[in-house]
């Protein structure tokens, strides 16, 4: 399984659009998803790495296109989330150009487990061309 899709398949809701133009979206990663496997074998925890993938891929759902995350500017890890924990992701984004700067925090239980600001950029299509990317208006 690719980090993709065990973004993807941890994914239980969202985008749930809230009043200050933020999306929410829940994770649960269940404990036989392979990655624990290796991260650690006696004491499991998600990797960073998945909470910077669930922006990029939280974006990507939200504005309908690929993208590539062009730097990360800002990863705080604050407490461990370990399997089976709901994960809350608070995302706002802003568009310039093709470039998209995303802001997330994670939170699991109400306690701060992390946040991140990255910049992403949208792939090109086979033909070189920039995908077009549209946010559904009632999320934001």
């Amino acid at each position: 399984m690719t980090m993709r899709e065990s973004v993807a398949t941890a994914r239980i809701s969202g985008p749930e659009g809230m009043p200050d133009g933020a999306v929410v979206f829940e994770f649960r990663f269940g404990a036989d998803d392979p990655m624990f496997a290796g991260h650690f074998p006696t004491h499991p925890l998600l990797p960073g790495i998945f909470q910077l993938e669930m922006v990029r891929a939280a974006v990507e759902w939200v504005l309908i296109c690929r993208l590539g995350v062009r730097e990360v500017s800002r990863a705080k890890f604050q407490r461990p989330i370990y399997p089976a924990e709901i994960v809350r992701m608070e995302l706002k984004w802003s568009e310039a150009g093709d470039t998209i700067r995303a802001r997330a925090s994670f939170s699991v239980g109400g306690e701060q487990a992390g946040e991140t600001t990255m910049r992403l950029w949208r792939s090109e299509s086979k033909d070189g061309s920039s995908e077009s990317c549209s946010a559904r208006s009632s999320w934001r």
